[in-house]
């Protein structure tokens, strides 16, 4: 049986995601867990966008060639992550549900863009949306 492949992709330059994601990797919670900077240019990055995701709105989850975006990834990580140790335990309870994660998500993405925007950063802008380069 090969390994899984299971990408997480974000904005590096958020550190709120950073934090996030370096806890989810730091921890072991899903085996065989890899952190992409949505920064880069990857070959999962030119997936997401062909597939029309705007990655400053949601991070992005691939397990074995599915995409999982914005709630839909957040719920899928807290869901294959371990039961051990506080970040596990924390993260199942407030994503573990697929509602509860739904619900959390936007208010936590208006954060972060309101954050990045008082940073100065610009935006991924994957899709390449005119107009759209900050925050």
């Amino acid at each position: 049986m090969r390994p899984r492949e299971v990408l997480l992709v974000y904005d590096r330059e958020c550190p709120v995601c950073d934090a996030y994601c370096r806890a989810a990797d730091g921890r072991a919670s899903v085996p065989g867990l890899r952190l992409v900077n949505a920064r880069e240019d990857t070959a999962v990055m030119d997936e997401i966008t062909r597939q029309g995701l705007d990655i400053d709105q949601g991070m992005v989850l691939k397990v074995d060639g599915a995409l999982y975006y914005g709630a839909d990834a957040i719920h899928a990580l807290a869901a294959r992550g371990g039961a051990a140790g506080a970040f596990n335990r924390i993260n199942r309870s407030l994503f573990g549900s697929r509602g509860r994660a739904r619900l959390l998500y936007p208010l936590l993405r208006s954060g972060r863009n309101l954050l990045l925007k008082a940073l100065g950063r610009t935006r991924i802008n994957n899709l390449q949306v005119p107009g759209r380069e900050r925050f």
